[in-house]
């Protein structure tokens, strides 16, 4: 079978009623989308009040952890790019283009671009503005090296893993499939955020920051989902408009005197040239000579020339033939003069 074929057969298949579910925020998300700003907030607060944490973030990052196993260095260099923003949004875009087309919806798309968006946002916001500096760069032992021009507090890495992965758990359309891609998604994010501490890319606290953001983003997509609703109506409609699929302007009227397109007054061969046409009588007498068996269809209509209309007064009085009445031998025609019986008969009666 061709993949055009199958392209088509997939084209036929109507929606299933399972991926219209859109979800809520109900109370149990709520109380899941506090818990993570309250956690969020905790991390932050952790890092300039308290010193215990910072003391963490630099015990992991002068034990070395790739110097520890180093044989797990080469495997985790390519493991960490399931969280790169680029690569990562490339592979989840092209399976959720193709959910959005098999289910014949943009929301797939769409709620992937939400996320981005707020994710980059609120990501990109925190890092620019605290500004912290990673273990690689650290000046001062023992400080949480803020406000140094660092770009690492949250981790984007860990963030987008989150949020990533963590989108098709909740674009699922059965409730399988949803605890299935939620394991996948904690297990690429927690390993994630785990290899940048190996690689001493991160701090622990910026590993747990990252964690917090991407649950944060997840959690509150429900609130989104009616401008999502709104965009997609959007861009239907204008798709519609641009492709003519939606509703049409009538057809303007032709000109007088010309003929419309729509309506064909011809089903036979198209009419030849004056100049390629036989004579009047040309055709008939050709046909005579080919004998009986010629076609009478195959000779041109011969084309007569137009006319010149006359009066009714012009016109040479013929009797019509074909004629209802019974023949009269006794009857003469009106336009014959009257005989003398006829006549005689008349003046009699």
């Amino acid at each position: 079978m061709r993949t055009d074929q199958i392209f088509a057969r997939l084209e036929q298949e109507p929606e299933r009623p399972s991926n219209r579910d859109v979800p809520r925020m109900s109370r149990t998300r709520t109380v899941l989308f506090g818990s993570a700003v309250w956690f969020y907030g905790a991390i932050v607060a952790a890092v300039f009040v308290s010193d215990h944490l910072v003391r963490l973030d630099w015990q992991v990052m002068l034990f070395r952890p790739y110097k520890q196993w180093p044989d797990l260095h080469a495997f985790l260099d390519y493991f960490v790019v399931l969280g790169q923003r680029g690569p990562t949004a490339v592979l989840v875009a092209a399976w959720l283009g193709w959910r959005s087309w098999r289910q014949r919806t943009l929301r797939p798309l769409l709620t992937l671009g939400v996320a981005l968006l707020l994710l980059n946002i609120t990501v990109g916001a925190v890092k620019y503005g605290l500004g912290r500096l990673g273990p690689h760069y650290a000046t001062t032992v023992g400080s949480a090296e803020m406000w140094k021009g660092g770009d690492i507090f949250p981790s984007g890495h860990t963030a987008n893993a989150v949020v990533t992965w963590g989108i098709l758990a909740y674009l699922a359309t059965t409730p399988r499939a949803r605890r299935v891609l939620s394991v996948v998604a904690a297990v690429f994010a927690l390993g994630v955020g785990a290899t940048t501490v190996y690689l001493g890319t991160h701090w622990v606290s910026d590993v747990l920051l990252g964690w917090a953001a991407g649950l944060v983003v997840l959690l509150a997509l429900p609130w989104f989902e009616p401008a999502i609703a709104w965009v997609e109506y959007w861009i239907l409609t204008v798709r519609d408009r641009f492709s003519g699929g939606g509703a049409l302007d009538p057809l303007p009227l032709p000109p007088v005197g010309a003929q419309s397109p729509l309506v064909t007054t011809r089903t036979g061969p198209p009419r030849q040239p004056a100049h390629e046409l036989e004579p009047v009588g040309a055709g008939s007498a050709r046909t005579a000579a080919a004998g009986p068996q010629a076609g009478r269809g195959t000779e041109p209509r011969p084309h007569h020339p137009p006319r010149p209309h006359t009066t009714r007064s012009e016109r040479t009085p013929v009797t019509p033939t074909g004629s209802r009445r019974p023949p009269h031998s006794d009857r003469a025609t009106r336009t014959a003069p009257l005989g003398p019986a006829t006549q005689r008969g008349r003046a009699g009666g």
